[in-house]
């Protein structure tokens, strides 16, 4: 979709606040990190460019990255490892990055912008949750392209070490290629043992490594 059939993004719910978008990637993984960004935008801020990280390319979301990491008036990236995945649930584990992101950022908000419908209340900050934020807000938005950019660049590094996982290419989500490779390979101290993967008529299951 080129940037003007988009729908222009509304730059963030609280205008009147010093707002941070937070958003994760890595949720659906069956390997890897979870990561999640919280970014405050400048007021004023305008990328045309800028969409849900899912609807754009590669190429795009590096060109957006190194964009709002120079314009953004805070921004902070964090991760939890797939043994943390494995403590806390993934959903527990992306909704603590989240919040870690938005501890980190300096100067601090005054409130938070979840994208979804799930956060645990904070006493540092008041938040909201708005479902397809990262489709609505640029400033949820800008968090869905940090995460996700930097989570990629993460298991590009981790290939190197396991090639065998294909995760250049699925970046540790559950492809026919990457649930296969567990089939045939077993799986690695990267992948969450608390998860599954099945292929017609047969289901492995892990211990954790």
């Amino acid at each position: 979709m080129s940037p003007a059939a988009r729908q222009s993004l509304r730059h963030s719910l609280r205008q009147d606040l010093l707002e941070a978008g937070c958003d994760e990637a890595g949720r659906g993984c069956l390997a890897g990190p979870v990561f999640a960004a919280a970014v405050i935008l400048p007021p004023g801020f305008s990328e045309p460019l800028l969409d849900d990280s899912k609807r754009l390319t590669a190429r795009q979301r590096d060109l957006l990255r190194a964009t709002i990491e120079r314009e953004a008036l805070a921004w902070s990236v964090r991760s939890l490892p797939a043994a943390e995945v494995d403590r806390l649930n993934i959903l527990n584990a992306a909704l603590e990055a989240m919040r870690l992101a938005a501890l980190d950022l300096r100067p601090a908000p005054q409130h938070l912008l979840i994208d979804g419908n799930r956060f645990k209340p904070m006493p540092e900050f008041p938040h909201t949750c708005a479902i397809k934020g990262d489709a609505t807000f640029a400033n949820v938005a800008a968090a869905s392209v940090l995460a996700k950019t930097h989570r990629d660049e993460h298991m590009l590094a981790l290939h190197q070490r396991w090639p065998h996982y294909g995760w250049d290419r699925n970046k540790g989500y559950p492809t026919a290629e990457h649930r296969l490779a567990i089939l045939r390979h077993g799986p690695c101290p990267e992948h969450r043992a608390t998860f599954r993967v099945s292929q017609p008529g047969r289901q492995l299951a892990w211990t954790a490594p």
